[in-house]
């Protein structure tokens, strides 16, 4: 059991069929197949189809409230009927060959009288799915329609919806039939037939099948040609003539009979002995008003052979009460909002005071104000007043002059007058001082005390004299050391002892390092700048600067072979010296077109004997050799490859042929293979030192 709903919309089309092209009249026949959770067949006779109670296969139907879209790429969808809970409608899965699978009888109709007939169509296919996967893709859906007389004989009316194809969304659309029936018959029989074939496609939903009776457009107008007319009911009553105009499209004869109708259109009731085209009303409540229309006059009592024209409403709205009114206000009917227009304002109280009341007078439609302000009370010379419109009171503010801070030796009295405070009194005057005295006031004793010594004289060397300025109230000393400063550079190397000794001239002279230490020499810790003072008897003087520099010892950093030159690196700097073998020291630490060989590395500063050693392996492969016996670079020479514990040399031609191998010893080769000399070419050589593989090639020119 399928319990689905979807949202769709309805879209009217006419097809290849045709609908009534004037007004219709009410339904006679509806078929929308009812509602319910539970599917069911239809009555005998209706259909050549078998019924399923499930997802119906090829020449299946079933009446249900879904569609199958789980089952089998059918649209998810709810019935088309408006509004109904669990609406139902006729599922049909069409049958491998074209035929008919519907049908049923139409009774009550009129003889000789113009009928529509509609139904709703929906194609169940979704577009793109498992169908449009297989040859020839999706069938569409094609429905005939077709209307016969009672006997089943005569054809009235047919047409076919041609094909309708499969969309992506759910899409009713409507057809229709329109047929008039013969003398004497008042029933038919409507046919439904599918034109395609079955197969992956071709399913379709039936639903909201009607008979209509068909007339001509007829249009109810008054005489303004207006078909509404909307009033107040102080314009009542409403007084017209409304006309019936049918445009003939169906109707060869018409016979009218009003009707009028006070629940918005939901009843109408018929105006007794109004059958004439034209109607005179007069309307005080809200009335529509509209001419039941048949080509045959006895057919006007029958509601299956009749059509209707349009409404014709009058919406009367009902004026309410007069409203009560204040003594500043009139109303005035207003006609286009059907109520009471109240205008006027009440007169704006006027702005009072705080001490103010103000009251309204109904009578004189006026504001009365009464109400005194109350007294400014006395105040002292230092206050001012000024009246709270908020506590409707007097707010004094103001506070008498503060006594001012008298010195101790003053006096003070206040001023009504003046509104001052007046201050009487001489301070004493201040006595004489020197310039290193200060003189303060004690406001305790009311006296000036005197406080402050002569500074001292300062402390002098042998050559100086001291005299006081009383302007500057300083000493200011005078005079010149005697003596010579010496400055001195000394080094020291990294193994010496670290000693400076200051020697002098002086007759036993004292001694005064800038470290604080008293003796002629002192031990050092750190290279840096010392000063030493040394004094001597009878004024004599001489200060020593000594600039001591630390010497390091070289640490070698790395030893580096680019090509055949060889550069030494150190970690710290200095004048250095560079040696290999320890032959021949320089001040470069490269070392230009050296062989290849086990070397010891010597670096020493210049002027100290500490020398830093390493031995280094100095390997390279030559990137040409020239085998012309001038006896420079006649061989290809890996000197240096016999000191490596393991080593294995393979030279190539450019086709990868072998020209010479060796292994564990020394390498030189002379360009040669068998004896015969080989040409100038580019060569290449895998070499393996201790397990690293070095690969590349060299050139021979001859």
């Amino acid at each position: 059991m399928w319990f689905v709903l979807f949202l769709f919309y309805s879209q009217k089309s006419s097809g290849q069929l045709g609908f009534c092209s004037g007004n219709s009249g009410d339904p006679i026949f509806t078929e929308d197949f009812g509602t319910g959770i539970a599917n069911n067949s239809l009555p005998a006779g209706t259909t050549t189809y078998f019924y399923s109670t499930g997802y119906p296969g090829d020449g299946f139907y079933t009446v249900s409230n879904g569609t199958f879209g789980n089952a089998f790429d059918w649209h998810q969808t709810q019935d088309h009927t408006l509004g109904d809970v669990d609406g139902k409608c006729l599922i049909v899965n069409a049958a491998a060959s074209p035929g008919e699978f519907y049908r049923t009888t139409v009774t009550g109709l009129c003889e000789t009288t113009t009928y529509e007939f509609s139904a709703w169509v929906l194609n169940l296919v979704i577009a793109n799915s498992f169908c449009s996967t297989v040859p020839g893709g999706t069938i569409p859906i094609n429905v005939s329609f077709e209307i016969w007389d009672s006997t089943d004989t005569n054809l009235l009316a047919s047409g076919d919806t041609g094909n309708i194809v499969e969309l992506s969304s759910p899409n009713w659309q409507e057809y229709g039939l329109v047929f008039q029936t013969l003398m004497g018959q008042n029933t038919v029989i409507l046919k439904m037939i599918n034109n395609g074939l079955g197969g992956c496609g071709n399913d379709l939903a039936i639903d909201d099948i009607e008979f209509k009776s068909c007339g001509d457009t007829v249009i109810v107008s008054d005489l303004a040609n207006n078909d509404t007319e909307s009033l107040c009911s102080s314009q009542a009553p409403f007084n017209t003539t409304l006309t019936a105009t049918p445009d003939f499209s169906v109707y060869s004869s018409h016979f009218y009979q009003w009707q009028s109708s006070t629940d918005g259109g939901v009843t109408w009731n018929d105006l007794a002995g109004e059958n004439n085209q034209t109607l005179n009303i007069s309307v005080t409540n809200t009335t529509y008003f509209r001419s039941k229309i048949a080509e045959v006059a006895i057919n006007l009592t029958n509601a299956q052979c009749v059509s209707f024209s349009n409404e014709y409403q009058v919406e009367v709205s009902i004026l309410p009460t007069m409203p009560t009114l204040e003594c500043w206000e009139t109303a005035v009917i207003n006609n286009t909002t059907c109520s009471w227009d109240v205008s006027g304002t009440q007169p704006i109280q006027p702005n009072i005071e705080c001490w103010e009341t103000a009251t309204f007078n109904n009578t004189s439609c006026m504001w009365e104000v009464t109400g005194t302000q109350p007294l400014q009370p006395t105040l002292e010379c230092w206050e001012t007043a000024t009246f709270n419109n908020i506590t409707c009171s007097w707010d004094v503010s103001g506070n008498q002059p503060v006594q001012p801070t008298l010195n101790c030796w003053e006096t003070t009295v206040f001023n009504n007058t003046s509104c001052l405070w007046e201050v009487l009194g001489t301070q004493p005057a201040q006595p004489n001082t020197d310039c290193w005295e200060t003189a303060s006031f004690n406001d305790t004793s009311c006296m000036w005390e005197v406080s402050g010594t002569q500074p001292m004289q300062p402390t002098l060397e042998c050559w100086e004299t001291a005299l006081f300025n009383t302007n500057t109230c300083v000493w200011e000393i005078s005079g010149t050391q005697p003596g010579t400063i010496i400055e001195e550079d000394i080094v020291f190397c990294a193994t010496e002892d670290k000693l400076l000794t200051a020697q002098s001239n002086i007759t036993n002279p004292t001694y005064l390092w800038n470290t604080g230490e008293t003796s002629q020499s002192i031990d050092l810790n750190s290279a840096g700048n010392y000063t030493v003072e040394i004094i001597g008897s009878v004024c004599s003087f001489e200060t020593r600067v000594f600039n001591v520099t630390f010497l390091e010892t070289p640490i070698i950093d790395s030893i580096i072979s680019d090509g055949k030159n060889i550069t030494i690196n150190t970690v710290n700097t200095g004048d250095f010296l560079y040696s290999l073998n320890g032959n021949i020291f320089q001040t470069n630490n490269t070392f230009f077109n050296i062989d290849g060989g086990l070397y010891s590395v010597f670096v020493k500063q210049r002027d100290c004997p500490e020398i830093a050693e390493a031995e280094y392996l100095h390997f390279f492969i030559p990137k040409f050799f020239t085998p012309n016996n001038d006896g420079v670079n006649d061989t290809f020479n890996l000197k240096g490859i016999e000191f490596y514990s393991s080593s294995e040399v393979s030279i190539f031609n450019r086709y990868g042929k072998l020209m010479k191998f060796s292994k564990n010893g020394t390498f030189s080769w002379d360009g040669t293979l068998s004896g015969r000399g080989l040409p100038s070419d580019d060569y290449w050589y895998v070499i393996i030192i201790e397990g690293q593989k070095f690969t590349g090639h060299f050139t021979l020119k001859r």
